[in-house]
């Protein structure tokens, strides 16, 4: 029976314009297929950070300039990049499967993730979105919108969203049938649509689900065999940027949680990934989760790299 992967894919598979992603998917279109040729099902989430604040911003400023356009709500603009990033994705890949002479469809499901109307990230945004702005420039769009910004990391200041946490997928049987088919699905686009429960079906809200946190929960709603989490560095260190900085092979659950208390993960970058691969394996009974980078994937896969979090 193949094993089953959920794979989180981080900003740096995806670039910052439609040009830039169409380029990168083909690096993650190899590494997702050197899996496939490793035996695995995959199933594929994403952010979409940059591109939701494009989308929302482009529709805006045409809203703005022509009254006849209309505004865009939030949650559509989230639909829209899970469509269009999830096209890229499906062609690069496609594309790839073609080129090893490998049979195997690839499936984006356009994906709803219900959240709490009581979730206290509602009273609280803080999830970066878009492009970087001057103080000045932020300043204008707080007085004509009355978004919340933020200084992000010393390179500007950026439009901030809730976040709240994941409850559930709303297309989880639909994505179960796919990859019980031997398929490749891409699902919780941008950590899924925020959605609330209505009397009869959901309405939408305007959020940004971390997509980590969407991918843990995925992973454990299709009982994966493993999450793994693909960002810019080959594995998780402490120190990081300091000269007794140290690379981390593995991590048991406690020594996760002490070194989160040590405050070694930046908040914006890091610590969700560790907190969403502990969630996972706190969960399961023997599943585990791994950090590493897109191109160092397979080899992570094979305990060459990476880090493992365990119990």
């Amino acid at each position: 029976m193949s094993k089953r992967l959920v794979i989180a894919l981080g900003g740096n598979a995806l670039g910052n314009t439609p040009q830039q992603q169409l380029d990168l998917v083909k690096n993650t279109a190899s590494t997702i297929v050197d899996l496939v040729e490793e035996g695995y099902d995959v199933v594929i989430g994403h952010g979409n950070g940059p591109q939701v604040g494009m989308v929302n911003l482009a529709f805006e400023f045409a809203h703005n300039n022509n009254a006849g356009t209309p505004g865009m709500p939030f949650p559509e603009c989230g639909a829209m990049t899970q469509g269009y990033i999830g096209y890229h994705l499906q062609q690069a890949i496609q594309a790839e499967l073609e080129r090893r002479g490998i049979d195997k469809p690839v499936a984006t499901v356009v994906t709803q993730v219900e959240v709490s109307r009581e979730d206290p990230a509602f009273q609280h945004p803080t999830k970066p979105i878009g492009s970087f702005y001057s103080k000045e420039e932020a300043d204008r769009i707080v007085a004509e919108t009355g978004y919340t910004f933020v200084e992000d990391a010393g390179r500007g200041y950026r439009r901030v969203v809730p976040s709240p946490i994941p409850v559930s997928i709303v297309e989880l049987r639909m994505v179960e049938q796919l990859v019980s088919q031997h398929n490749i699905v891409i699902t919780v686009g941008g950590g899924g649509i925020p959605v609330v429960r209505e009397q009869y079906g959901y309405s939408g809200v305007a959020a940004v689900i971390d997509k980590d946190r969407a991918s843990s929960r995925l992973a454990l709603d299709l009982h994966a065999d493993m999450l793994v989490i693909l960002t810019a560095v080959d594995q998780v260190c402490v120190n990081f940027n300091k000269p007794d900085q140290k690379a981390l092979s593995e991590m048991s659950l406690a020594e996760a949680r002490q070194y989160i208390a040590e405050k070694q993960f930046a908040p914006g970058s890091m610590l969700p990934k560790v907190e969403s691969c502990i969630e996972y394996v706190e969960k399961t009974e023997n599943g585990q989760a791994l950090i590493t980078s897109l191109q160092k994937a397979r080899e992570a896969l094979q305990g060459k790299t990476g880090t493992i979090i365990h119990r």
